[in-house]
């Protein structure tokens, strides 16, 4: 599934810089997607119950655990469970 798109929640915007790691039950996960929406932040996000690869890359940058929300960015840095506001720092230092 694709989101980003604060209309409809279900595209992805072309420029997506980042990719959020998920599950539909994580009640953090839903939180950050909104915060998100409402800041106009494009990203992909990817369900690690329907994607094992997902979640080997989860695991792999959370000590074996699935923690989610795990977002990668476009330069292959990651954080695990980040407020909006550090999510947005991340890709100021980006640009």
């Amino acid at each position: 599934m694709f989101t980003g798109d604060t209309q409809t929640g279900d595209t992805q915007t072309a420029d997506s810089v980042l990719t959020m790691y998920s599950t539909t039950w994580c009640g953090y996960c839903h939180r950050l997607k909104s915060q998100l929406d409402r800041a106009g932040i494009g990203y992909r996000e990817i369900n690690i119950e329907e994607d094992l690869a997902a979640a080997e890359f989860v695991m792999s940058v959370n000590g074996g655990n699935q923690t989610v929300p795990t977002v990668r960015f476009a330069d292959g840095t990651a954080l695990t469970n980040p407020s909006i506001h550090q999510v947005s720092e991340r890709l100021a230092a980006m640009n």
